[in-house]
């Protein structure tokens, strides 16, 4: 069997959560079948600039195979065309420009996909917002598989991914509140399992080394990850000041990703900045919990490495994913005030009444769910069931060249919000 992952940017070094999902399940799948994987030169997921070279090379022993980007992203075009299609009405044609804004526009990989699809059994796409995702599988729709990993957010509430959403042979969701997501906004009713990702955490992490090379001698919670408002951190850090002054004897707060927020400059919160995966996986096995403050997530990887570390998880309850996540695992609590953050703390710091108890029920949830083992029987399963199966009538086909310049299309914010979520 032979497979090709389809991803926007790709390396040993790429830590963002779809670029590393991608990578974790090509290296894997490579034990089963002859991978590819087809991505852009580009590594910045701001500007989509042609950095590494376009050819092949093998990265952790895949042949990764990069194809040019057309143009960088200009963010103030990008953001203009994202206000439009999200608050008014449009049309297609306007939502198909607002996409090859966003990046990474590469014609050169969809070519290719053409040219080389009789080679591949099948393309698993990554990340259904981008352009490769959306023009990839109606290039070859009997044989492409989505994986979407998508968030509650206005993008869904676009009218032309829809149909991509119903025209691929598969999706593999990374969880149940992403797949009702999904289901609903699109009418989609065909073949799909809720899979995830595994994460390739330590057998023996250590906590002590960790404390000793960053000098911590206090209890602390931690954040791994990027350091933006968009990730909830802003209100992390109100709430954890605020936690600090109710509890002058409480936990730290240590943080560790890159910093796109400014951190303050308060005693008890420290930043670390970006740590080899040794330390982060220390770091974490260290910690009395892992706080996930943020209210778009489609699966959040660093939350289910917790859980298989044994840590109990503190999540946003605006994201359904998280919140879900955290009753099916009994595993972690969730907030929606200040109230319930300091409550949670104190919950689950190592000395609470729960946090010891949370983290078993952890460690056995990811054990259950998301072991590699798991998680590659899944995918091997859906391969067997669709070579079984015949593939279905096909993508429907983008709509004439008048209807594509009719503003039909509602705002897309209005329909992400007439959709229910999973606690609505």
């Amino acid at each position: 069997m032979k497979l090709a992952v389809v991803v926007q940017r790709y390396g040993a070094d790429i830590s963002g959560g779809a670029e590393l999902h991608a990578r974790y399940i090509a290296e894997r799948l490579a034990k089963h079948a002859d991978v590819e994987v087809l991505t852009t030169r580009a590594t910045d997921y701001i500007t989509w600039k042609n950095e590494l070279p376009a050819g092949e090379e093998r990265v952790n022993g895949v042949l990764v195979r990069r194809f040019p980007v057309s143009r960088s992203r200009n963010k103030i075009d990008f953001g203009h065309r994202s206000r439009w299609v999200f608050e008014h009405q449009h049309s297609i044609a306007e939502e198909l420009r607002w996409m090859n804004s966003q990046g990474p526009t590469s014609p050169a990989l969809i070519r290719h996909i053409r040219r080389v699809q009789a080679d591949f059994d099948f393309f698993l796409f990554f990340s259904f917002r981008y352009y490769h995702a959306y023009h990839g599988p109606r290039a070859v729709p009997d044989k492409a598989i989505l994986v979407p990993t998508a968030e509650r957010d206005a993008v869904l509430g676009l009218g032309i991914f829809s149909p991509v959403f119903r025209g691929v042979r598969a999706i593999m969701y990374n969880s149940h509140e992403e797949r009702g997501l999904i289901d609903s906004i699109s009418k989609r009713r065909g073949p799909g399992v809720v899979v995830g990702v595994g994460s390739n955490v330590p057998d023996r992490p250590q906590p002590g080394r960790f404390k000793k090379k960053y000098n911590v001698h206090r209890p602390f919670a931690i954040y791994v990850g990027r350091i933006d408002v968009n990730k909830g951190c802003g209100e992390m850090f109100d709430f954890f000041q605020q936690y600090a002054a109710r509890t002058p004897r409480g936990m730290d707060l240590i943080l560790i990703g890159s910093k796109h927020l400014e951190v303050p400059a308060a005693p008890r919160i420290k930043h670390l900045g970006f740590v080899p995966e040794e330390d982060k996986f220390d770091a974490i096995a260290a910690a009395d919990l892992l706080i996930m403050p943020s209210p778009y997530e489609s699966l959040s990887m660093v939350t289910l490495e917790a859980w298989a570390m044994g840590r109990p998880v503190l999540a946003n309850a605006k994201c359904d994913v998280l919140k879900g996540q955290c009753l099916r695992s009994n595993a972690g609590l969730f907030y929606e005030n200040v109230d319930e953050f300091c409550e949670g703390l104190f919950t689950l710091e190592s000395t609470g009444p729960a946090g010891l108890v949370l983290g078993r029920h952890g460690r056995e949830y990811f054990r259950r769910n998301y072991a590699w083992p798991v998680i590659e029987r899944k995918y091997l399963d859906v391969f067997d069931r669709l070579k079984r199966d015949p593939a279905a009538p096909g993508m429907d086909p983008l709509p004439g060249w008048l209807a594509r310049r009719r503003r039909s299309q509602p705002p897309a914010n209005d329909v992400l919000a007439r959709t229910p979520g999973s606690f609505s």
